[in-house]
């Protein structure tokens, strides 16, 4: 036996049921086998009474006798049923399917063990389909049992727990010929690791509970260990393969800038970020950082000053941003910066219009245009760049790995890359899923910014609501109702706008109203977004749309409708639009009387912080991690044993790991190392497992 053998030739197994068992399971191999863990133990040195009975959804274990067994029909269909004592009282057994040999092979008036999920009907416990042992027989020698993943449809073909109990008990016997190591001699000591061996054997046949966290442990390890340790030598690839043009010089454009035309000190976050970049960018490697920090934290000054230092290195800059709304927003945010620069900025979109877009090819081309800022409309195969030194990307998920790829290729050298996001990853998430970019974190906000205060009010508190939004409309600030996309079909998701408009200019008659939507055709949008922006309209009734990088600074009020509808990091997204002036801003959420548990704690979650990277740790337990990365990246997650959400500490461990051998032996060299370098190639780099992620 090999871990490549084909089930069929397991013994008990045979070419049928290995069909079956591929198809349901997935599982073909006797090396998937022993990756089939249990998903739980049964102590069966327990015993239950029938008189301590009580409903659980759990399988359980009683030792007794059968006696009366009796056939039943009603109607066409038959069924068995028998009686089951102890000394405590009595309880039926019943099989729905069975056949003459079975009737006779019950072990009628013998000590037996009967193990089995209880039913009550009644008020009458009963069995369906136990599993019996006959006391004599009983394995005395393991305590616990596994219990395995299983279906219907193997257990109605005679497949269940004691069938997959044989089974792995044939493999496990193999285990010395089948496992070998895969951790060094020294990390196995140091971490006080039971061999890969035990670590199999314990994993299905526990010696005890203590054996088992042992083993449970250990899986939890390698399975992030080597994760990291692809990240790890990516990383390390990227470090001494990837060519990057050196920006040794601050010139005059960044010096300029920061002395005469900085509008406001910059945190010391954004300082330190600053130095991380700029110590990045003159070595001749291309840099590779992503650049997190919350809504309104002032990464869009970090872009802009290190654009200014590629234009001081005599190269260009192109910003991408995921939607129109958004590279406007930077468009316009950048060009007022530099009003007094006279450094020439250009933006290209979808929409821009064909004389444009002549003007931007020949300046992008000649060198005159300096930095660029766009969207998808960027990677347009026209769009040459004479010398693009630095490309910043924006909310980076949005865009595929093909596309990124496109835009490294618009230079001989490929340019810098920073990609930038306002959604605040999960530490754990980031620890593995970025580890193969150097992450900075602007973890303060600018001087004068008050925290957002954030309360929950029900269809009961609308009227004070409404008045609470009056009140700050006369102080001279303005409003935004948000409404939900609840349904997928456009037709209903906009008549639930149009209801909402219309009942807010209903009750809010003395004030104008701007509406934004995703249907709208952009330069509708923009017409309503200047409209609101210039504060000519107090209120504006918006579907999410806004929800990243809509910049009014008057906007004080934030109400979301049915906002548990919303997912958190929407929530929090959201909430960002206020709160960018020096005012006191408000962000109420509208939910209705009902909520489910889930909903709770997302609002309950909103209402007690403001903090990203607290939301997103719930966020998290709430979705899980492949939500998180999105949808491109959640099937790379297949780990059978690491928990992203509680695991934490073990991939904080792993890390450091990785990080030490290749520090010290990046090749994996080393003698001592061979044992990972080979399981790693065997494993990992052959399947090519993890190599889509950009």
């Amino acid at each position: 036996m090999t871990l490549e053998t084909s089930i069929e030739y397991v013994k008990g197994i045979g070419p049928d049921k290995a069909k079956l068992i591929k198809n349901v399971l997935g599982i073909s191999t006797v090396e998937d086998f022993l990756t089939f863990y249990p998903t739980r133990y049964l102590d069966k040195s327990k015993v239950y009474k029938i008189a301590n009975l009580q409903e659980s959804t759990i399988e359980i274990q009683l030792k007794g006798k059968i006696t009366h067994v009796q056939e039943i029909q009603t109607g066409k269909v038959k069924r068995l049923s028998a009686k089951f004592n102890d000394e405590t009282g009595m309880m039926d057994l019943v099989w729905f399917q069975y056949s003459k040999w079975m009737i006779e092979q019950l072990p009628i008036n013998r000590d037996i063990y009967i193990f089995g999920k209880i039913n009550f009907f009644n008020n009458q416990y009963s069995m369906p389909h136990p599993e019996i042992e006959i006391d004599e027989k009983k394995e005395s020698e393991n305590r616990l049992s596994p219990i395995y993943p299983s279906s219907e449809k193997l257990t109605k073909r005679g497949l269940h727990q004691k069938f997959f109990q044989g089974v792995l008990r044939n493999i496990c016997k193999e285990i010395p010929n089948l496992i070998q190591e895969n951790l060094p001699d020294y990390m196995i000591s140091s971490f006080k690791f039971m061999s890969r061996q035990h670590t199999y054997l314990n994993i299905h046949f526990p010696k005890d509970l203590d054996h088992f966290e042992k083993a449970n442990n250990r899986l939890k390890f390698e399975e992030s260990f080597f994760f990291q340790l692809g990240f790890g030598l990516k990383k390390l690839h990227h470090k001494t393969q990837s060519h990057g043009n050196p920006f040794p010089v601050v010139g005059e454009y960044f010096t300029n800038f920061y002395s005469n035309n900085l509008p406001f000190e910059l945190t010391n976050a954004q300082k330190r970020v600053l130095k991380e970049i700029r110590m990045d960018m003159k070595r001749p490697i291309q840099m590779n950082r992503l650049l997190q920090g919350d809504v309104g934290s002032g990464k869009t000054m970090v872009a802009l000053l290190t654009m200014l230092i590629a234009m001081d290195n005599g190269f260009q800059s192109c910003l991408m941003a995921p939607t129109e709304i958004l590279a406007q927003q930077h468009f316009n945010g950048i060009k007022d910066l530099l009003t007094e620069t006279g450094i020439n900025v250009r933006i290209l979109t979808g929409s821009s219009k064909a004389s444009e877009r002549k003007i931007i090819h020949q300046e992008l081309e000649n060198g005159e245009l300096s930095i660029l800022i766009g969207t998808h409309a960027v990677l347009e195969d026209k769009v040459k760049f004479k010398n693009l030194g630095l490309a910043i990307i924006d909310e980076q998920h949005r865009f595929g790995v093909a596309q990124r790829a496109k835009l490294w290729a618009k230079n001989r050298i490929p340019p810098h890359i920073l990609v930038m996001t306002a959604t605040p990853i999960p530490r754990t998430l980031a620890m593995s899923f970025y580890s193969d970019l150097d992450v900075s974190v602007i973890d303060e906000m600018p001087v004068g910014r008050k925290p957002i205060i954030t309360a929950h009010r029900r269809e009961k508190d609308r009227d004070y609501v409404y008045n609470f939004c009056r009140d700050e409309i006369k102080k001279g600030r303005q409003v935004y109702f948000v409404y939900p996309l609840i349904d997928e079909s456009e037709t209903l998701d906009y008549k639930n706008l149009m209801e909402g408009l219309e009942h807010v200019m209903n009750s809010f008659p003395d004030y104008k109203v701007s509406m934004l939507h995703g249907k709208m055709k952009p330069a509708e949008k923009d017409a309503a977004m200047n409209y609101f922006a210039s504060g000519e309209a107090e209120i504006m009734v918006a579907t999410t749309v806004i929800e990243v990088g809509v910049n009014v600074p008057n906007a004080s009020v934030m109400v979301i409708e049915s906002s548990e509808r919303f997912g958190l990091s929407q929530l929090h997204q959201l909430r960002g639009r206020v709160g960018r002036g020096a005012e006191q801003s408000y962000c109420i959420l509208m939910t209705s009387e009902k909520l489910s548990k889930e909903s709770r704690t997302r609002i309950k979650t909103m209402t007690e912080t403001n903090d990203g990277f607290k939301i997103s740790e719930v966020d998290m337990q709430l979705r899980g991690p492949g939500d998180i990365l999105g949808t491109q990246q959640s099937g790379v997650l297949d780990f059978k044993k690491l928990d992203l959400v509680n695991d934490a500490a073990i991939i904080k461990t792993t890390k450091k790991s990785v990080e030490r051998i290749l520090e010290s032996d990046p090749l994996l060299s080393k003698p001592e190392n061979q044992v990972i370098k080979n399981y790693y190639i065997r494993y990992y780099k052959g399947k090519n497992k993890w190599s889509k992620i950009s």
